[in-house]
């Protein structure tokens, strides 16, 4: 059986595993070690428990439970409602404020957690019954926490930028740097079109006369202020050389425990078991992802299927534009079927030689695939973030919470377009304070 017809078996069997509902760690061990044996015969099990334990061993990954805590700590505080609450004060007289208060701490929570499901349920806990109580439609008040809470996964510190940096093995401190700009230039498309969209239609929260006074503005600042010093210590000490990202993690996390502990007042011995149960869970699956990632990685290899797409691709002779099209919609696809996790690691390898070759800088291309991977946070049927804001408001038909989403996803859509064109909107900063890449 040629490399080919191998891939689009490998290719077939992994859809139909995962359509199972099967957990993506389990189903793509499985489709590795199946494989593996039915093509290389048993004795290539041999190699899978070390190929495995060499997914694992990389002191980078120590990172992620650190990063998972830090945020599980402040999800479990009040600190999401605090910081909604201190922006809707501050930004209640522009149209469509409440909606863009909530954009806003989707983005600023989004730095302290970097988790697109927490940054959702933080926020969307307080805002979506406020903003549905105060007049705002359904499809607006569920559609914007939908996809504000997608910037979980793009402004750093980033799970999915840690994965596609482990994946390619890319610099996390350069990745977590092109994910800035990108992510504030998304935050300000959301609320570009949210102000856009109400203003149009004449909609107001407050009455003409409403005010807060200075001192409502002021009084939720001070609880929200040390979280968000410990986001730019982080990224400081990051940055400047001064720590590994996993030193910066462990640092960050204990700070954020201790914040929580002083401001929030959380002695209770049962919430932080909670906590480092859920943090123990969420880290023990990626870790578990990744390992039979790489297995999974090594059976492509080792049959030559990526070898084979890859000069397929190659033989193709297309402009490279029309490639990258051909990629990001294949990563749309995919989205909409596969946790952003596993998409990256399963794909990430087998994409970098290929976008290197066409010229694309691999910095760049992992923040376009972490855009791509926020837009299959909120499309079905594997839509994490639409079951999250379903929780929330559960008499809110998914229908209405989808068409709610669209614009969302269209700005996405349109964030691509420009840092395709713009590239540097990316990779300026990275450039700057790191030096740019020797070639």
């Amino acid at each position: 059986m040629s490399p080919a017809t191998q891939g689009v078996l490998v290719f077939v069997v992994t859809v139909a595993v995962f359509l199972t509902g099967a957990p993506v760690a389990f189903a793509l061990g499985a489709v590795g070690i199946a494989f593996l044996v039915i093509f290389q015969g048993p004795a290539s099990l041999h190699v899978a428990a070390e190929t495995l334990y060499s997914g694992l061993h990389d002191f980078t990954l120590v990172s992620i439970p650190m990063f998972i805590m830090m945020g599980a700590a402040i999800g479990s505080s009040p600190a999401g409602r605090d910081l909604y609450i201190a922006l809707d004060r501050w930004l209640y007289r522009v149209p469509g404020g409440l909606v863009v208060s909530n954009l806003g701490a989707c983005a600023i929570f989004a730095a302290l957690t970097g988790s697109s499901p927490a940054t959702c349920a933080a926020i969307g806990k307080m805002g979506i019954p406020e903003m549905r109580k105060r007049g705002y439609p359904d499809e607006v008040a569920t559609g914007s926490i939908c996809a504000g809470g997608t910037l979980g996964i793009l402004i750093p510190p980033s799970i999915t930028l840690i994965l596609y940096g482990i994946a390619t093995e890319t610099s996390i401190g350069r990745l977590f740097l092109a994910g800035v700009m990108p992510g504030l230039l998304l935050t300000a498309l959301f609320m570009g079109w949210t102000v856009y969209y109400i203003w149009k239609s004449g909609f107001r929260a407050y009455a003409a006369d409403f005010r807060y006074s200075w001192k409502e503005k002021f009084e939720a600042v001070p609880k929200v202020a040390p979280f968000l010093v410990i986001v730019i210590a982080v990224m400081y000490v990051l940055y400047g050389g001064i720590a590994t990202p996993s030193e910066a993690a462990g640092v960050g996390a204990a700070f954020c425990v201790l914040f929580a502990v002083l401001i929030y007042r959380m002695w209770n011995p049962m919430q932080w078991w909670d906590i480092l149960r859920s943090t123990t869970r969420e880290s023990v699956m990626i870790l578990m992802i990744i390992a039979t990632a790489v297995l999974f990685g090594y059976m492509l290899t080792s049959l030559y299927i990526t070898q084979t797409l890859a000069e397929a691709i190659a033989a193709l002779n297309v402009n490279k534009w029309v490639l990258m099209g051909l990629i990001n919609v294949f990563l749309l696809v995919c989205g909409c079927f596969i946790p952003p996790a596993g998409i990256i690691l399963m794909t990430a390898p087998i994409l970098l030689p290929i976008i290197t070759a066409a010229g694309f800088d691999p910095i760049w291309f992992g923040v376009i695939m972490t855009i791509n991977m926020e837009i299959g946070l909120i499309t079905p049927p594997v839509g994490l973030n639409l079951f999250v804001v379903n929780a929330i408001a559960p008499d809110v038909p998914t229908k209405t919470v989808l068409w709610g989403s669209v614009p969302y996803v269209g700005m996405m859509v349109l964030c691509i377009v420009i840092l395709c064109i713009f590239p540097e909107i990316a990779t300026w900063l990275p450039d700057y304070l790191m030096g740019p890449i020797a070639k």
